[in-house]
């Protein structure tokens, strides 16, 4: 076969498995050297078990020659984010309290893509527990960006995203806490999805701010991550926060959904702070739709300027309370100068977590002591349900809205590593869909004069996902920003 399969989206990946093109084991083993030659440079991945991908390929073409193929995934790469249990594999978090950790089962959504017949592959970088915009918050190193390994590829599931950017894999999933898949793959020049909060079951995701986070697919194209979600989406009693609602064929819905669409534009996303080229590469991917004939609707969404101190109060408190299983005793690291209980407790935790994650962890219970419970905890969440109730509101005139998804494009690595407010804004455009619990999804929409990629977000409403990957299709189809892919 040529030595090309590493460049194909997951739909001609399956296909080639479907005509007899090129087989599963093929293809794994054409990732695997496509991974040894340019992950040195990128550090997309902290873990990579060659031996089980390849033998998860070989059953896969064994069931194919019996006639017995599961599908559109069956043969093809997903690569995960390491905050998500597949059995036998590490899960670190990117930290190094869970350095010796292995998981001992499933997630479920590693569950339905083994169903699907997924080969699941490798554990990708991240901030340390999700925490962070950029990946330099992981305490194995830092990812870089495949456009220029002097930036930060995003985060915190920068890993996943620049495994997509670097051909590593073709589909990867992450997880999304207020931006955490969208800002990244705005950054790195790939499609990447946040589904309706309770869409995709998160059992076996190791918890940051439960009331926000959320798995959801990388990829090449609006077509792939379609089929990825597909497979992942769907209740799960495991999951108490599952809704159970239909999963419907996201892939046959991007052709069935045509419109006309009316898309709204809220003026809170395009005043002071976006990049000169940003604001004019999503200006014109915008001007798309008013050319194919969908309606522009100037929508207002005023609790946005809201957003980032809301989610940073819960975020943060929710983070304090999750994180505190974390503690020597158990599955943890253990310090080893430890000489009482309370040693056991502060040395281990304070040996083990990064500097953002204690950042987090005690803005996080100061949040909650008593005395400013209501001041701080309780008020954000008054504040995040009028958030809600403003794209509600919005909805009610338009299909879609569409924004900027990150205000500048890749920033280089340190920029901004001593100033965490700075940082805290990377995600001021993505975090109130977190908030509201509704969709979002960035598409590649063109590079800078410096060649740095720039990310389109389509914002849906709750559990119509079909309708907006069809917005998000309508441009993708067209455009195909996210097949160009740098050399390395």
């Amino acid at each position: 076969m040529p030595d090309s399969l590493h460049e194909k989206t997951a739909a001609e990946l399956g296909e080639c498995l479907a005509q007899g093109e090129a087989s599963a084991v093929e293809i794994a083993d054409a990732f695997v050297a496509r991974a040894t030659a340019v992950d040195e440079k990128v550090h997309a991945f902290l873990h990579r078990d060659d031996e089980d991908f390849l033998a998860q390929a070989k059953r896969s073409d064994e069931r194919r020659a019996n006639g017995q193929s599961r599908g559109a995934l069956d043969g093809v790469p997903v690569a995960l984010k390491d905050v998500i249990s597949m059995k036998g594999q590490p899960l670190t978090a990117a930290s190094r309290i869970l350095e010796n950790y292995v998981s001992p089962y499933d997630a479920t959504a590693v569950v339905k893509l083994k169903e699907a017949g997924a080969l699941v592959w490798g554990r990708l970088n991240l901030d340390e527990f999700a925490m962070g915009s950029s990946t330099e918050n992981s305490a194995f190193g830092a990812t870089h960006n495949p456009w220029d390994l002097s930036r930060v590829p995003g985060g915190s599931s920068g890993g996943s995203a620049a495994a997509v950017a670097a051909r590593q894999a073709p589909l990867t999933l992450g997880s999304d806490t207020g931006g955490s898949i969208r800002q990244p793959a705005s950054l790195c020049g790939v499609v990447g999805m946040k589904p309706t909060y309770g869409m995709v079951s998160r059992y076996g995701l190791a918890a940051f701010a439960s009331s926000l986070d959320q798995i959801g697919p990388f990829s090449q194209t609006v077509e792939d991550t379609a089929i990825l979600l597909g497979a992942i989406s769907g209740h799960d009693p495991l999951d108490s926060t599952s809704y159970p609602t239909e999963v419907p064929d996201y892939r046959k819905g991007l052709t069935e959904n045509q419109g006309p669409w009316k898309l709204g534009l809220p003026k809170e996303f395009f005043g002071e702070g976006i990049d000169d080229e940003v604001r004019r590469l999503v200006d014109e991917a915008i001007a798309f739709y008013q050319a194919e004939g969908h309606e522009l609707v100037e929508v207002s969404l005023p609790q946005t300027e809201l957003a980032v101190p809301v989610y940073y109060v819960i975020a943060t408190a929710e983070a304090s309370s999750n994180l505190a299983r974390y503690d020597g005793i158990r599955y943890t690291h253990r310090s080893e100068r430890a000489e009482n209980a309370i040693d056991v407790y502060s040395k281990s935790r304070g040996e083990g977590f990064g500097e953002e994650v204690k950042r987090r962890c005690i803005l996080g219970a100061y949040g909650l002591s008593s005395g400013y419970y209501d001041a701080y905890y309780l008020r954000a969440q008054k504040t995040r349900t009028l958030i809600r109730k403003d794209f509600e509101a919005a909805f009610e005139q338009v299909d879609a809205i569409l924004t900027p998804t990150s205000p500048t494009a890749a920033f280089k690595q340190g920029e901004r590593s001593d100033d965490p407010i700075s940082m805290y804004l990377s995600d001021v455009f993505t975090i109130s869909v977190n908030l509201a619990g509704i969709p979002g999804i960035s598409v590649p929409c063109g590079f800078t004069k410096d060649g740095l990629p720039v990310g389109l977000q389509v914002i849906g409403q709750a559990f119509k996902e079909s309708e907006m990957l069809a917005v998000a299709h309508a441009y993708d189809k067209t455009h195909q920003f996210g097949r160009r892919y740098p050399e390395l």
